[in-house]
């Protein structure tokens, strides 16, 4: 019975999978298209309320001064990551044409993500205090540090130029909602403890939400059809490659540096994300007057890769958490 329960498919997954398949066929566009995108803002922006309202100021401060959890976090996104992107440069031109190269190299260089990494930290019940802090330091110093690297390590055309628009985004839409999070705790933190069903609807409908746009938006852009489905299945064992070696590195080292397991919790989840949302913004001012679709392709098979692994990764740790509760309370009786 044990064997059959954990070959029994995970409904988080499946509905994962099941919303790619319906952006592919029914992807959102017009009104739909800017309806998906609000409701995506506010869904995550109702989510870092909540973890604002959930987190007591001393759990959030320590996850600010937490240095040794930031550091290894950030030396995974903008050092491992773009050391493994120029090694895998042995990959062109027999296995990946030079511009999925430099797709595959983009990828990782871009920024880590910040709502799917606290969402699946939340999930697998580790420490999302550190895992705000991380990743949206990561997310904002990307802003700089992803087109230096880009202009350091590659080739583009045009002016590498982001705007504070995109740390302004960050702020309203993920750091503005927490702090209203944390003001609003004295009234809502005994409810949200008692009913943790609107956590978890959140987290994980914002997932949803993520993926579905992110599909309608490169079934809009016609992306899959400017490539032939071998070169696809290449990118993507690339893609699975790159994730299995660094989801190796964050928790070896995580181990190795004696963090907790809700601290090795966010150096898998923060470590390994790279971010689409912030990811195709500066493709498209980066990479101006080259093949834009044919760059982003490897990032946008990465961000549903490592959605779908990471997935299966917090369930794991949330069951292994119970697990471990259970036993406890069976002592402690």
């Amino acid at each position: 019975m044990n064997l059959l329960r954990q070959a029994k498919p995970d409904g988080f997954v499946l509905g994962i999978i099941g919303v790619a398949v319906l952006a592919s066929i029914l992807p959102a566009t017009g009104t739909a298209e800017n309806v998906l995108g609000w409701t995506t803002k506010f869904a995550i922006g109702l989510l870092f309320l909540i973890y604002g309202a959930r987190l007591s100021p001393l759990e959030a401060w320590e996850g600010v001064t937490h240095w040794r959890l930031h550091s290894v976090v950030l030396a995974t996104t903008y050092i491992v990551f773009p050391l493994i992107g120029l090694a895998l440069r042995i990959l062109e031109p027999t296995v990946v044409t030079a511009d999925l190269y430099t797709g595959i190299l983009f990828l990782c260089l871009v920024p880590s993500t910040v709502q799917s990494s606290i969402a699946f930290t939340s999930i697998a019940k580790g420490n999302v205090a550190g895992a705000v802090v991380s990743a949206s330091f990561s997310n904002i110093i990307g802003v700089f540090v992803t087109p230096l690297l880009v202009i350091l390590l590659m080739n583009t055309t045009g002016d590498a130029h982001v705007g504070a628009a995109s740390i302004l985004n960050i702020v309203a839409q993920l750091l503005v909602p927490f702090v209203l999070g944390q003001l609003l705790r004295p009234f809502v933190h005994g409810w949200l403890t008692r009913h943790s069903g609107p956590t978890k609807v959140v987290d994980r409908g914002s997932i949803l939400l993520v993926v579905y746009s992110a599909f309608s938006e490169s079934m809009n852009q016609h992306v899959w059809s400017s490539v032939s489905i071998s070169q696809i299945l290449a990118v993507v064992a690339v893609c699975i490659l790159i994730l299995a070696v660094v989801l190796g590195f964050t928790h070896f080292v995580g181990k190795a540096f004696g963090f907790p397991i809700a601290d090795r919790i966010v150096l898998v989840f923060c470590g390994s994300k790279k971010s689409l949302a912030s990811g195709l913004p500066m493709a498209s001012v980066l990479f101006v007057g080259q093949p834009v679709g044919l760059i982003v392709l490897p990032l946008l098979l990465f961000h549903q890769i490592q959605l779908l692994v990471c997935a299966v990764i917090a369930q794991r740790y949330a069951s292994k958490s119970h697990a471990e509760g259970d036993v406890e309370t069976a002592t402690r009786g």
